[in-house]
């Protein structure tokens, strides 16, 4: 594992951005044993360091000052983890961790509240261990002259960042293979939320008029956006702003949109490419806990 970070500050952070956003229990007749920020830092810890539930437990078993740095009286039991991720990590509780998390880094000066330039993709995450080459080597020797080769579904993520910091304002996940458009008004709504965006990047899977006239009506945001969807022609595009990246195109400042693709790099090269969840919600809720 490729990281800077030692696991006790790991686990600090993610304890204090949990108490930020977290009830300490969830419950006024649990059973207060270990509440629900320290839970969500062992959580944390597991998908920083691509752990199992059982070895996260083995990790701060063996790593005292792990457990004393967040307050853990005793070690939780490896089912204690699966139930907290079930409950902390659905939608609206992960928005809240990451409205924090873009809080905190917009008081440490990390980014700034108005954000000149930022960037969206979609990407995916293998779920399960299949050969790429394999695919392609059945696809080469298809006879019947169109392909037959399947793939399969995978769990996706469509994230906003600035370009500035690489910090994640925004994440929504889905399944892949399929467009990204769909997911354009969803990922801007909730970085407009966190962040004043003033220029936003996008390839040409994102190009409609309706993402121009929703970024730029709803939120002022200036979108950039190749304008080749469909099939090429010089005729005059359909579409006011379509047809003004056709005319007008920034290449300079759409020449930043990598800075997307660099935060997609650090994600896999860092806390790994792959999925260890098998069903689709666990697959979701995973994915947010990585950003």
């Amino acid at each position: 594992m490729k990281t800077s970070k030692s696991p006790k500050r790991v686990v600090i952070e993610a304890l204090q951005v949990g108490k930020a956003s977290l009830a300490a229990y969830s419950h006024r007749f649990s059973p207060k044993i270990f509440t629900q920020p320290q839970l969500f830092a062992c959580l944390v810890l597991k998908d920083f360091y691509n752990l199992t539930y059982r070895g996260t437990v083995g990790m701060l078993a063996d790593c005292d000052s792990l457990a004393e740095a967040i307050g853990l009286e005793k070690i939780p039991h490896f089912s204690t983890f699966q139930k907290a991720a079930a409950r902390l990590l659905v939608s609206r509780r992960a928005q809240r961790l990451l409205d924090e998390t873009i809080q905190a880094a917009t008081d440490h000066r990390v980014m700034r509240k108005n954000v000149a330039l930022a960037a969206i993709d979609g990407t995916g995450f293998e779920s399960r261990h299949i050969s790429a080459y394999f695919v392609r080597r059945r696809n080469r020797t298809c006879k019947e002259g169109y392909q037959t080769t399947t793939y399969t579904r995978f769990p996706s993520a469509n994230l906003l960042c600035d370009c500035d910091s690489h910090l994640v304002l925004a994440m929504v996940t889905g399944r892949g293979p399929g467009p990204d458009d769909p997911y354009f008004q969803p990922t801007l709504k909730q970085a407009a939320s966190r962040a004043n965006i003033e220029t936003l990047l996008a390839d040409a899977g994102y190009d409609s008029e309706a993402a121009h006239v929703f970024a730029r009506e709803q939120y002022g945001t200036r979108t950039i956006i190749p304008a080749t969807r469909g099939r090429p022609t010089k005729k005059r595009l359909r579409g006011y702003w379509r047809n003004r990246m056709k005319t007008r195109f920034n290449k300079i400042k759409y020449g930043q949109r990598w800075q997307v693709e660099t935060v997609f790099s650090m994600l896999k090269r860092n806390l790994g490419h792959a999925i260890a969840a098998k069903k689709y919600w666990s697959q979701c809720r995973q994915l947010l806990l990585l950003a």
